[in-house]
């Protein structure tokens, strides 16, 4: 027998489905009363206002989004150990990029615990500055080295390598001449980004001489160019048009990096700093977007001789993989911005840094004494890896280092006679790699350098060896125990198959001994977060 429904379960089907309608309208009329009160998104129009009569962007109407959580970060497998008497070189790239220790804060001071894939132990220990000394003679930089005990790994002894660049002031650097490429898409809207991005190119705006000239293109569901080249000296010009922005549309990354890239060479000034900065979330969905689309775009304009700048902002559907790619390919840097503080400190504090390039293409390769060490492990620079043969070739692209910056490579080695972590190896009978007697000279390993001057196409060369002999942490300088400590704190962020017997408590003992002068608060904000991370 059929069964029907009654009337009771009629009327409760009916009431059901209005309330159903009733509460989606009632949500869709607070998201719009929440976009348009929270950004007062408008439509980039052709406005003779904002482009000086120039067609800008086209957009029939604003795209809203609710924030979903699409976050990218890209898998790295960490470098493992390599037996000196069968692989005495090491070669990779210099990377001053910063953005993962900001976005890792970003995380824990949410209360969160960050993606292990988010943490580069590189870019962690390069967030922070360290006391080294610059260059007393007419090399772009200097280098330092220096060895202890590691304090996660009895037996082990840690290596550090730093690099220096030389300071150049404000009233020395030479001409600019900036495109700042900003993502005005709809994803863009929140207050953690085109909102930030506004006050962060504002500051910089601010510090611009009369000799340096600066252009805004966008990109949304088009590009367009919104500033003609305006001299720096037309501050309010410069911050108007960038107060004028609104975010709506879909994302034409690519097209937005074509026009930047021919507005900058329009306007090129030789022997000045030509630059585009991009600020975006990385979130490209229309025309070229996929990973290998963007990369091979920026590497076919790094030859332009105009160097790229990327500023990720965001959180939710952030693109960090996508970004850190473009950065590598593009001859530039990389940073990320989650407060008004950290864009202080990238685009103000560091400006010189940032903004102009002291050394190309540089490169270190070290080469371990096999009379002194039985095995070694370099801690990050993954995506930096090089072959040996790369290190003297000058075709083969490599990391910038800017005015003022500081690099620092750390490197975990097991002295001869020491057990090698991953057990016994056999030895082996015929090597390529045979050091012939006599190398017993005190030189545990040469740090070998190769780099090019912004104006150059070939390289030049240094080495310095560095000295046998180990210190015990508490014994070794400040900037070596507070780099170990960021490092050791990396290896926990990632849950590291290295970790060894890394701890928190070490760590933040370690670090908090060692903050030094720190006028601006980064290693004591880092003994704050290690404290928030060791209670999640």
């Amino acid at each position: 027998m059929k069964a029907y429904p009654t009337v009771r379960s009629c009327a409760c089907l009916v009431l059901t489905l209005f309330l159903i309608a009733s509460c989606n309208t009632k949500d869709q009329h607070a998201l719009l009363r929440q976009e348009n009160e929270f950004a007062k998104v408008d439509t980039v129009r052709r406005s003779p206002a904002l482009a000086g009569g120039r067609a800008v962007l086209a957009e029939e109407r604003p795209l809203v989004r609710t924030e979903h959580n699409t976050e990218q970060y890209e898998k790295r497998n960490e470098n493992g150990y390599h037996e000196v008497a069968r692989v005495p070189l090491s070669t990779f790239s210099i990377d001053v990029d910063t953005a993962s220790w900001a976005n890792v804060r970003r995380f824990l001071q949410s209360g969160r615990l960050p993606p292990k894939d988010a943490v580069r132990l590189e870019e962690c220990v390069n967030y922070f500055p360290y006391e080294y000394e610059g260059p007393r003679d007419d090399k772009p930089f200097a280098v330092h080295s220096e060895v202890a005990d590691c304090p996660w790994a009895k037996g082990r002894q840690l290596v550090r390598i730093g690099i220096q660049g030389r300071h150049v002031s404000l009233a020395d650097l030479p001409p600019a001449n900036l495109v700042f490429l900003i993502d005005v898409s709809g994803s863009m809207f929140s207050a953690n980004k085109l909102p930030l991005v506004k006050n962060a190119l504002s500051m910089l705006t601010r510090k611009l001489r009369p000799q340096d000239r600066v252009s805004i293109v966008v990109y949304a569901g088009a590009a367009g160019l919104v500033l003609p080249p305006t001299k720096g000296s037309d501050k309010e010009t410069i911050i108007a048009a960038l107060e004028r922005l609104r975010a709506g549309g879909s994302t034409a990354g690519g097209a937005g990096i074509q026009l930047a890239y021919r507005v900058a060479g329009e306007n090129f000034v030789k022997l000045g700093n030509n630059r585009v900065i991009l600020c975006t979330d990385g979130d490209f969905n229309v025309g070229a977007s996929s990973d290998g689309e963007m990369v091979r775009l920026v590497e076919e304009k790094r030859a332009s001789g105009v160097y790229l700048t990327i500023l990720g902002f965001g959180m939710g559907n952030y693109k960090d993989a996508k970004i850190q790619k473009m950065a590598d390919a593009g001859n530039g840097n990389y940073s990320y911005i989650d407060s008004a503080m950290e864009a202080r400190k990238v685009l103000v504090s560091q400006m010189g840094g940032t903004l102009l390039t002291i050394a190309r293409d540089v490169k270190i390769q070290v080469e371990f004494n096999p009379a002194y060490v039985a095995a070694y492990r370099l801690l990050g620079y993954e995506k930096r890896m090089l072959r040996d043969e790369d290190f003297r070739d000058d075709t083969k692209d490599a990391g910038e280092l800017g005015a003022g910056h500081s690099v620092t490579a750390l490197y975990e080695i097991v002295p001869k006679g020491g057990v090698h972590p991953a057990g016994h190896v056999e030895p082996l009978r015929y090597s390529t790699n045979a050091r012939p007697a006599g190398l017993e000279n005190g030189e545990m390993l040469t740090v070998k350098l190769r780099y090019k001057l912004p104006d150059s196409n070939t390289s030049t060369g240094m080495a310095i060896p560095v000295k046998a002999g180990s210190v015990e942490i508490g014994a070794a300088s400040r900037e070596m125990r507070f780099a170990s400590a960021v490092a050791e704190a990396a290896l926990l962020l990632h849950a590291s198959e290295f970790r060894g017997s890394a701890s928190w408590d070490s760590l933040i003992q370690r670090a908090r001994a060692s903050l030094g002068p720190d006028e601006e608060g980064y290693r004591a904000e880092f003994v704050r977060l290690a404290k928030t991370a060791a209670g999640l």
